[in-house]
Parts: structure tokens; C-alpha cells; sequence
């Protein structure tokens, strides 16, 4: 059921940041939803087997799209680089270097602009208190080591994010990432997104190579790595290379690398305390809980304003007893925000069903209003 759950995060992404004209962070999803699709079809049977082995056949073709799409978008900036093109590809730009020349670089951030879309960001209140502290604890090392007054070596400032999917980890790590630039911990600030298939190959030796091409990428800002325990599967498995690789590369450059580790709570402790290496470089922790109803409800109230969907009292009050029950009834496979979207998603579809009925002229008003049986709820 796990297995089910990723897919269907990493397919739900990509399709949001397909929504959005994102392809770079599009494809990365995709592959990780495809990596997914093929791992239930081999681990299932009959028609659940197949439906999964169609699934993988149709993200592989988007995935070729999107390649195909982002190729013809980089040819575009090259020959304009100030044209509309370039903006399609702008984080694959600023996240490598190509023929030795740096991509195209956002705008650096201040702290105040990062910390503000932190504060934006619905409930997550123990998570916003942390990084204030951190961000204060940042402030002060680095006026101390202006005055001399530091130990002289960058202290650890990689840290690990506990909790279920759905709760924010990538979107607070984007942030982390701007904070550490604008502060001047690290000079790139981006954010390179990985999991295992990632780091790790099939044949010995190669999967230190893979982890350091990787880790360059990241050299001047954030490495990312989703469900970092995937990494320590014991036995003969590669991915204790990786780990390896990891560590002496995090202790080479201290200075121009941060290294951000996610995943659920029991198995990213055991996997940093499985390792002495793992347990002195990710000194902190930070918790990131289930959203409750209320929150939930104020996910749907930003994405339904977003979208410029309007509903009266009566669907308000059934959406939020909807998402307290949501809430209280949770079990594993509890998605937080990608619950949210998904429900979302499937107001809009019932509601555009109603109105493609409607006969003569739809007013706006009419286009915009999500009605009771919108929400499908007895």
C-alpha cells in the first residue's frame, strides 16, 4: 500500500506542476511515479498487474514528451535567451553547469522574502519555529566568525525532515535552500530533488560515480534526498556505497554543500542511527505533522481562490466537517495535502460535468460556484 501511495504522490505532483508550464520538476516526477508503476507491477497479478504495466507504458510516453518539450525549449533560450523559452527550463539552467558556463540565475533572495513564504504556508507551526531558530542560530555563527570569534570550521547545518508525505518537506527544503543563500551559507541556493534510483547503480563502482555526478549538481546549494532510508538496505546492496560517497563528499565540502534527508519518522531514525558517520552530520531534526481538518480546510479555501472557484455557507460548513472526519479517520496511507488536491480535483471534475449540462447562456458567477452536489458527500 505504500508503494501505491508514493506512485500516486508522484504522479499527482507532476501533473500540478504540469499545470503550472513546470517540466524540469514535471519530468522528475513522472520518472519517480514510473519507477513506482513498475515496482506494483511486479509485485502484483492478474488485471491489477496490467493496469499498472499500462500506467508505466503512459508515463514513460509523457516522460518522452516532456524531454522532447524541454530539448526544443533549451535550443530556444540559447538563440533568445530573454524570450518566454527560457523560462520553461530556467531551474534545469540554474541547477547545472553546461560547457563551463553557469546557468541562468534567479533573483537572491532576501531572508525576509523565504521566511515570508514560510510564514504563508497553512499550519506547519512547529516547522516555522524551528527554522526561525535555526535562521537565528545562522545569524549569530556567522557574525561571530566575522569577528574571528568562530571554531573555524562550518559547523553542521544538514538536517533530516520527519513525517508523511503530503505535509510540505520539499516545498519548506526549496525554502531552506533560499534561506542558506541569502544568508550567504551557500552561494547557488537551488535545490536538486533526489531519491535512490538516483544515486544508486546496478554494477559495483558505478554507484559512486552516479552519487558524486549528483552531488555536483548540488555543489552551492541544497541536496534533497527523498526516503534517504531506501539508501541502507543492508546485505550486498549498492546503496551503502552511495552513503559512503555521501559522507566523505558532505565532509570535503562542508562549506558548499547542505544535504537535506526526508522520509517517514520510524524508518529515517533508524537509518540515521544506523551509522555513527550519518548520526555527527545531521545533527537536527525537524518534525512536520499531519495537517488537521482545519488546515485541511484552509488548503481547499487558498486552492479553490487560486483557481477562481467561489461556494456559499452551506458547502463551507460541509467542507469542513468533510475534512475534520478526513482528519480524525486517518490511516497509513493519510495524504495531508495531496488529499486535499485530489478531492479538489474531483469537485472540479463533478462541477464542470453539471455545468456542460446547462443549456443556453453560463453566467461567470455560474462558471465559478461550487455547489453541495460538487462535493459528492452524503
Amino acid at each position: 500500500m505504500i508503494l501505491a501511495q508514493h506512485y500516486q504522490t508522484h504522479f499527482d505532483t507532476a501533473r500540478a506542476y504540469i499545470k503550472q508550464n513546470n517540466l524540469y520538476d514535471a519530468q522528475v516526477h513522472f520518472k519517480k511515479a514510473l519507477e513506482y508503476a513498475i515496482k506494483l507491477a511486479d509485485s502484483t497479478y492478474g488485471a491489477e498487474r496490467t493496469n499498472y504495466f499500462t500506467k508505466a507504458k503512459s508515463i514513460g510516453d509523457f516522460i518522452k514528451q516532456i524531454e522532447q518539450k524541454i530539448a526544443e525549449a533549451e535550443a530556444a533560450a540559447k538563440n533568445k535567451p530573454a524570450g518566454g523559452a527560457a523560462a520553461v527550463t530556467k531551474k534545469a539552467a540554474a541547477a547545472k553547469k553546461e560547457d563551463g558556463k553557469e546557468g541562468e540565475q534567479r533573483p537572491k533572495p532576501t531572508v525576509e522574502e523565504a521566511l515570508g513564504k514560510l510564514n504563508e504556508l497553512t499550519g506547519l507551526s512547529g516547522v516555522k519555529k524551528e527554522v526561525s531558530d535555526l535562521v537565528a542560530e545562522l545569524k549569530a555563527q556567522l557574525i561571530r566568525e566575522e569577528r574571528g570569534m568562530g571554531s573555524g570550521d562550518a559547523p553542521p547545518r544538514h538536517l533530516v525532515f520527519k513525517g508523511n508525505p503530503g505535509t510540505g518537506k520539499t516545498t519548506v527544503a526549496r525554502i531552506m535552500a533560499d534561506i542558506y543563500c541569502a544568508l550567504g551559507v551557500l552561494e547557488g541556493g537551488q535545490l536538486v530533488e533526489v531519491q535512490r534510483n538516483d544515486l544508486v547503480a546496478g554494477y559495483v563502482g558505478q554507484t559512486a560515480i552516479k552519487t558524486k555526478e549528483v552531488i555536483e549538481k548540488a555543489m552551492g546549494g541544497v541536496l534533497f534526498i527523498d526516503e534517504a532510508y531506501t539508501l541502507a538496505k543492508g546485505g550486498n546492496d549498492f546503496g551503502q556505497e552511495a552513503i559512503d560517497t555521501l559522507l566523505k563528499e558532505m565532509e570535503d565540502h562542508r562549506k558548499d554543500l547542505i544535504v537535506i534527508v526526508a522520509g517517514y519518522d520510524e524508518p529515517i531514525e533508524k537509518f540515521i542511527g544506523s551509522n555513527a558517520g550519518l548520526q555527527s552530520r545531521f545533527p537536527t531534526s525537524i518534525q512536520f505533522t499531519d495537517y488537521n481538518g482545519e488546515e485541511m480546510y484552509a488548503i481547499f479555501e487558498r486552492m479553490s481562490k487560486k483557481a477562481n472557484y467561489t461556494y456559499g455557507d452551506q458547502v463551507k460548513e460541509m467542507l469542513k466537517k468533510h475534512f475534520v472526519q478526513l482528519y480524525e479517520n486517518r490511516g497509513e496511507n493519510f495524504g495531508n495535502a495531496r488529499d486535499v488536491r485530489n478531492f479538489f480535483d474531483k469537485v472540479k471534475r463533478r462541477q464542470n460535468v453539471r455545468i456542460s449540462k446547462i443549456e443556453g447562456y453560463i453566467s461567470n458567477e455560474t462558471l465559478a460556484e461550487i455547489l453541495p452536489e460538487d462535493l459528492n458527500l452524503s
